[in-house]
């Protein structure tokens, strides 16, 4: 009877073997996306940080530039000797500071005129006090406009935080608005006596506007800080600011009262002397606190973005090996499916099989010829109907 022949394993087609490997791929393409659009956030907030902290570094030493011209304006208006010991310096160690951002914060060009004005200023004090107080305004409006653009090229007025937004705010813009105010309001209220009194209405409404401008900014700097304050997560703002703010806003209220004339004698010289120097000491004070807070939080900023970064490096390339240990195994499965099949096919069975290997059951006992080859069952005893009978018989 005829014996069936082995199955053969078919062999996985090509576009079988290839599915596992575009699977792979397939993962790959969306986790490399992942990464080149975090690593790409990531990175436009870090440049943004590094940005922001040099605006800060700026802002510092414009500090100490804003004090200094402003106790020289006071000391040429009152007709005093002026030092220009402090101002040289402060200058000094602000062009080194400009010239190591390198105009980084397209500032130099601002800062170069500004020094140029700064360097004009007379040595020696003017005799005449108005001149002097217009010379010194001219130069303080041009220090102002230069903390305007460093909070702009700085990206300062654009950070997203609450905190660090309502902080630059203070420390760029109502700060140095404050410390110009309230010294132009103290050296105006001393210049007043010596003017006409055909321009007493004109100085009494400058000496209002100065005293709306020097509470106004003093109110807007206590009102960022205690927002900057509320939306914090920082344990450390909080303590820090407040105090320091508490004075400054005491000294520039006396500040302001003092500033008011109540005879025509106007206000008492030495008091209104004294109220300036409070507030002066206040605000550098606080300009110290405020930088520094400012300068903390957007270096932890730019620390967690850093950490941010390497766990997305770390984790890629972890998703990467195990993606490439996948395809490794599957492509060794594949290739160990091909040796089977190989191993398996018609062409190997037949070779190593023996010809009597699927011969039927007593084929042994077949008879054969004397050329060896097999005589059919039942020849001389009846042929294949004598074979079949019985079977013929029983249906």
């Amino acid at each position: 009877m005829p014996v069936p022949a082995p199955r053969v394993r078919r062999r996985p087609s090509a576009p079988g073997r290839a599915l596992p490997l575009l699977l792979v791929m397939a993962l790959l393409a969306p986790l490399g996306l992942l990464f080149l659009q975090t690593h790409r956030h990531t990175g436009d907030d870090r440049d943004l940080a590094v940005r922001e902290r040099l605006g800060v570094r700026y802002l510092r030493a414009l500090g100490p530039v804003t004090d200094a011209l402003v106790d020289a304006q006071s000391a040429a208006v009152a007709g005093r000797p002026v030092s220009r010991e402090a101002l040289t310096a402060a200058v000094a160690r602000a062009a080194e500071v400009d010239s190591a951002v390198d105009d980084e914060l397209r500032s130099h060009e601002r800062w170069a005129g500004l020094r140029a004005k700064l360097e004009a200023l007379p040595d020696r004090e003017l005799t005449d006090p108005e001149a002097a107080y217009l010379a010194y305004g001219e130069v303080t409006d041009l220090l102002l406009a230069l903390h305007r653009k460093v909070r702009e090229s700085s990206g300062l007025v654009r950070d997203a935080r609450s905190d660090s937004f309502f902080l630059q705010d203070g420390i760029g813009g109502d700060l140095p608005q404050a410390v110009v105010a309230t010294g132009r309001l103290a050296d105006l209220a001393a210049l007043a006596p010596r003017r006409p009194a055909t321009r007493a209405g004109t100085t009494a409404a400058e000496l209002a506007e100065l005293r709306v401008g020097a509470l106004g900014s003093a109110t807007n700097l206590v009102a960022d800080l205690r927002a900057a304050v509320d939306s914090s997560e920082s344990a450390d703002l909080g303590p820090n600011v407040l105090t320091p703010l508490d004075t400054y806003q005491r000294s520039v209220e006396a500040l302001a009262a003092h500033s008011v004339s109540t005879g025509q004698a106007g206000p008492d010289p030495g008091q209104l002397s004294a109220a300036r120097l409070s507030a002066q000491g206040a605000a550098r004070q606080l300009r110290q606190v405020i930088l520094d807070q400012l300068d903390t939080l957007l270096k932890e900023r730019r620390d967690r973005l850093d950490r941010d970064r390497l766990l997305a490096v770390a984790a890629v390339a972890v998703a990467a090996v195990l993606l490439v240990v996948l395809a490794g195994t599957l492509l060794a499965a594949l290739r160990r499916a091909r040796r089977g099949a190989a191993e398996e096919s018609p062409e190997s069975a037949g070779a190593g099989r023996s010809p009597g290997a699927f011969a039927p059951a007593g084929a042994d006992q077949l008879p054969s010829t004397a050329g060896g080859q097999l005589q059919p069952v039942g020849v001389g005893r009846g042929g294949e109907a004598e074979r079949w009978g019985p079977f013929d018989a029983a249906r």
